[in-house]
């Protein structure tokens, strides 16, 4: 299947070039999936991203054929039309053969969560970029995230899960996984076989910095295709485990070979229990807040609605609405 069966780029409504190879070192250039039951939390995200910096942004907004228009008109008919944009179509037949249907949680099985597999393919011409999740808000300048220092040899940056003593005891509390034990099923010969420690580490790839080119030397995507294979022949994870099934194959292309990034760029778990909260000094100081996991901001009970409903901004359609308790009036 070649690149053009598999992406379709699509110009903002405002007719944004693609940014030309001598301007892109100047160009933070941030990728960000809308799907069309979210689109108002990527739109905050971006809201977020946009406000806190003076750093000349490109927003590089991946969606499937349903969400195109929805995402133009939001941006367009919002605060968000003066920011420079791209809209990317999806093609999810690239992931037949590679992913099995699980009802545990059917929103980590939506085609979007593997456009980060996929990055090389994007239509865009930066040497690094950075991805964000659509359940994020940015609370730093992104200019800081774009300029982490990563180590040779490294393709991307994330944040490792046995970072802060904060981070720690908010885990504790609700039982979260942060080693490969708790996404790999190490019974199987496969996982054995990787010869990775059952206690090491696991990482959240829902935020990172990639190098493209060193991605694409070292084939990341054949390796992570390879490992969605191997797990719908022989089911060596599943979105049962903590993470759904986009989030093993990283764990395992990425062992040992990525440079970790600051603490406070990916402050996370804020949607894994509708009541364990952070100190309001901690969130206060984070750069980037996460809300994985099931209790998401733009529904109720969730954590922290005020960090996140300052950068909502209401769907022009109407068809993005926040779930909040009536108030006594």
């Amino acid at each position: 299947m070649d690149f053009i069966d598999r992406w379709k780029s699509l110009g903002g409504a405002a007719q944004v070039p693609a940014v030309r190879e001598s301007e892109a070192d100047n160009v933070v250039p941030v990728i960000i999936c809308a799907s069309e039951e979210r689109v108002g939390a990527t739109m905050a995200t971006i809201n977020s991203v946009h406000s806190n910096t003076d750093a000349s942004v490109f927003f590089y907004i991946v969606t499937l054929r349903d969400a195109v228009k929805l995402t133009r008109q939001y941006i367009e008919k919002t605060k968000l039309k003066g920011i420079k944009y791209k809209i990317l179509e999806f093609n999810p037949m690239v992931l037949r053969g590679k992913v099995k249907p699980d009802s545990s949680r059917p929103d980590l099985l939506h085609p979007l969560n593997f456009v980060r597999f996929y990055l090389p393919l994007l239509d865009i011409s930066h040497k690094r970029v950075i991805y964000l999740d659509d359940d994020v808000i940015v609370q730093g300048d992104i200019k800081d995230l774009f300029n982490i220092k990563l180590k040779p040899g490294h393709a991307a940056a994330f944040a490792t899960d046995c970072d802060l003593p904060s981070t720690h005891e908010m885990v504790r509390s609700i039982g979260m996984q942060t080693t490969y034990m708790g996404f790999l099923d190490y019974r199987k010969q496969e996982v054995k076989d990787l010869g990775i420690h059952p206690r090491d580490c696991s990482f959240n790839p829902g935020v990172f910095v990639a190098d493209v080119s060193e991605w694409k030397k070292q084939k990341i995507t054949k390796q992570l295709e390879k490992w969605m294979e191997e797990n719908f022949r022989q089911n060596i994870y599943s979105s049962a485990m903590a993470g759904g099934v986009a989030t093993p194959p990283m764990l395992i292309v990425f062992h040992d070979k990525y440079t970790t990034l600051d603490p406070l760029w990916h402050v996370r778990h804020l949607g894994w229990s509708p009541d364990a909260r952070y100190s309001e000094s901690y969130l206060q100081e984070a750069r980037l807040l996460h809300w994985n996991g099931p209790f998401k901001p733009w529904n109720y009970p969730a954590v922290h609605l005020d960090l996140w409903e300052r950068w909502f901004i209401p769907d022009p359609s109407g068809r993005f609405l926040l779930v909040r308790p009536e108030r006594d009036s």
